[in-house]
Parts: structure tokens; C-alpha cells; sequence
């Protein structure tokens, strides 16, 4: 049996400057839009559970993942400008289940997966990953082999085509793909 539940005691405080300085803050579920908390979000400390942060309202635009610990200066960390909102990925136990389609509105080959994947091209022998359908669990889909370049937060749900999902200025296909699972945590 799978069981997926808030964190209730899942917690991460922003703040305005660089180096947890200026005003602050607390999320302990997700925030659509920081504006009318902050104006602007250049740091942060995770004290406890898992996030994805976006640099646009309404979980839009390029998306960071991120775990337990400090982050005092986004721009140097991770290239990143601002933060504008946040969701809390709730902790899930249970089974890990994934079908991923080679082109959009599921065409093309099909693949069902139920653990991380650091290569899509060398397991299955796919060129694209462009639509998939999340059974069960949280993942995370890079845009590159090994778990590198942009990300997009996936849970479950079906996803029908990966360009028009909002990952920045243009669209995204996945190449390779990990569970959000108690490790991250």
C-alpha cells in the first residue's frame, strides 16, 4: 500500500538579502507567490523535508530542488536571481511507478520505470522523453543524462507534453530521471 502525507513539520524560512539577512519569511506548505511577503529572495535555510523552488509566481519558470541545509546566496549556488514560490514535496513511502513516452500526448515507444534512471538513451534507447504519466511517488526529470541541467518536479499525474510545461523560455525534454525518496530527506 502506498502512502503519500504532508509533512507536517516540513519547514524552510527565505530572506530577502544574501547570507539569511534582511527580512524573512517561514513556509511550511506551499506559497504561490512571495511578493506579498518579501520583496525579493536571495537566501534560505531547509530545516526539515524537501522543496522545489521556482523563479516565477505560481510555481512557473525554472524550478530548483531543494533538501535539508543553507543556502545563502542563490545566484553564486545555483545561477539563480530570485525565488518567487515554493511547493513542499510531501514525503512518500510506498512504490515508485512511472511510465515515460518518447514523444508527446504519449506516442512512441513507452517505458515503464520503478527506480532512478541516470540515462534514458543507454537503458532504453530513446532519443526523447517528451510525455509521461507518474502512477505512483515524486520524481525528478533533468533535461540531461546523469541528472544534470534544468529540472522539472513531477508527481503523480499525467503530463501530456513537456514543451508546454513552464520551465523557462523554452520547452524541456527529459533524459534522465530520480526518485524523491527518504535519501533526499
Amino acid at each position: 500500500m502506498t502512502s503519500t502525507g504532508m509533512n507536517m513539520n516540513s519547514k524552510i524560512t527565505f530572506y530577502e538579502d544574501r547570507n539569511f539577512q534582511g527580512r524573512s519569511h517561514e513556509c511550511m506548505s506551499d506559497c504561490p507567490d512571495m511578493s506579498s511577503y518579501l520583496s525579493r529572495c536571495q537566501s534560505c535555510r531547509v530545516e526539515s523535508g524537501c522543496f522545489m523552488v521556482y523563479d516565477r509566481p505560481n510555481y512557473m519558470g525554472n524550478q530548483w530542488f531543494m533538501k535539508r541545509g543553507e543556502y545563502s546566496d542563490y545566484q553564486r549556488m545555483m545561477g539563480m536571481n530570485d525565488i518567487r514560490s515554493c511547493r513542499m514535496i510531501p514525503m512518500h513511502r510506498g512504490s515508485y511507478r512511472m511510465r515515460i513516452y518518447e514523444r508527446e500526448n504519449f506516442g512512441g515507444q513507452m517505458h515503464e520505470m520503478m527506480d532512478d534512471c541516470d540515462d534514458i538513451m543507454g537503458r532504453y534507447r530513446m532519443n526523447n522523453c517528451m510525455s509521461c504519466n507518474v502512477m505512483d511517488g515524486h520524481w525528478l526529470m533533468y533535461e540531461q543524462p546523469q541528472y544534470r541541467g534544468r529540472m522539472m518536479y513531477m508527481r503523480p499525474g499525467e503530463y501530456r507534453n513537456f514543451n508546454q510545461m513552464s520551465t523557462g523560455s523554452m520547452g524541456m525534454r527529459s533524459m534522465s530521471m530520480r526518485r524523491i525518496n527518504e535519501s533526499c530527506y
